[in-house]
């Protein structure tokens, strides 16, 4: 994958132009929302098969573990929306953690992705559950950054859950802004998302892996080596937990204390490898 040279990022002809990252590259805003629709229309179709392949199945874990975590249920039925959920994976385990813990079957979930073939992985899973056709879950095409306020109006909902999704946006701000506004007083931010190793031995080991094995395996899984090598990529640019706990907390939502574990604004996974972010909406 090439990268604009530094002459090319400061020529005279782009300077009214705002540029971000798609993985290592350097390109216009307004272009990576259809490069990230392009990378996960092509894997939407091996998508569980990819986090398989990246987390070795652990993401499976880290997805229980999310789910208990914000213990879903536990002061009576809530009304959820899961974005970038587009699989249905987040919404599915929510919905079965408040059924079998607390007998609840009214806490619903919207599940919110701008990627239709993402969205359409995620009704056909659902058609195999008791929760299909029933007003617990529903799918939603919306884009985290503007979610259109006639139907997902403010202070809607208790819980606002985003997955391995958050770092593909274009305006990590934007989401969390939006965040704020849908979630409804007293109501809780929470993120899983790849992060920040930070065992200098064991990131060294975890890069081996990352950018030798997991592109091969996209080649050898899904015949697509540059939507595997973007993923990678893309965890590299994501914010550290410190700098992203401080981008939640300016969007106004309350956090813990600036560190990890109990009574910290963020939880490691895996040594880093992922982790949870909470805020609520005071």
């Amino acid at each position: 994958m090439s990268t604009l040279t530094h002459s090319q990022a400061f020529a005279p002809s782009q300077e009214a132009h705002r540029t971000t990252h798609f993985g290592f590259r350097t390109v216009p805003e307004e272009d990576k929302e259809s490069l990230v629709k392009n990378v996960f229309d092509s894997v939407a179709s091996s998508y569980d098969l990819m986090n398989d392949a990246m987390s070795l199945g652990v993401h499976r874990l880290w997805k229980d573990e999310f789910v208990s975590l914000l213990k879903p249920g536990s002061k009576g039925p809530i009304k959820c929306i899961d974005v970038a959920g587009g699989t249905g994976d987040v919404a599915l385990r929510i919905l079965d953690f408040v059924r079998e813990r607390y007998a609840d079957r009214e806490t619903a979930v919207d599940v919110v992705d701008i990627n239709g073939e993402m969205l359409k992985k995620g009704y056909k899973r659902f058609k195999k559950t008791m929760y299909h056709n029933t007003p617990q879950i529903a799918f939603q095409e919306a884009n985290a950054q503007a979610l259109p306020e006639d139907r997902f109006p403010a202070n809607t909902y208790d819980l606002y859950t985003i997955a391995f999704g958050i770092r593909n946006c274009t305006s990590v701000p934007d989401v969390l802004t939006e965040a704020y506004r849908v979630l409804k007083p007293g109501g809780t931010f929470a993120c899983l998302e790849f992060s920040k190793v930070n065992n200098p031995l064991f990131s060294a080991v975890y890069d081996q892996y990352s950018f030798s094995i997991i592109p091969l395996l996209g080649t050898i899984l899904a015949g697509d080596r540059e939507s595997y090598q973007y993923l990678v990529e893309s965890i590299r640019k994501f914010p550290s937990q410190p700098e992203f706990a401080k981008m939640i907390e300016d969007a106004g939502l309350t956090i813990g204390g600036m560190h990890e574990g109990k009574g910290g604004a963020w939880r490691d996974l895996w040594g880093g490898i992922a982790a949870i972010h909470t805020g609520v909406k005071l």
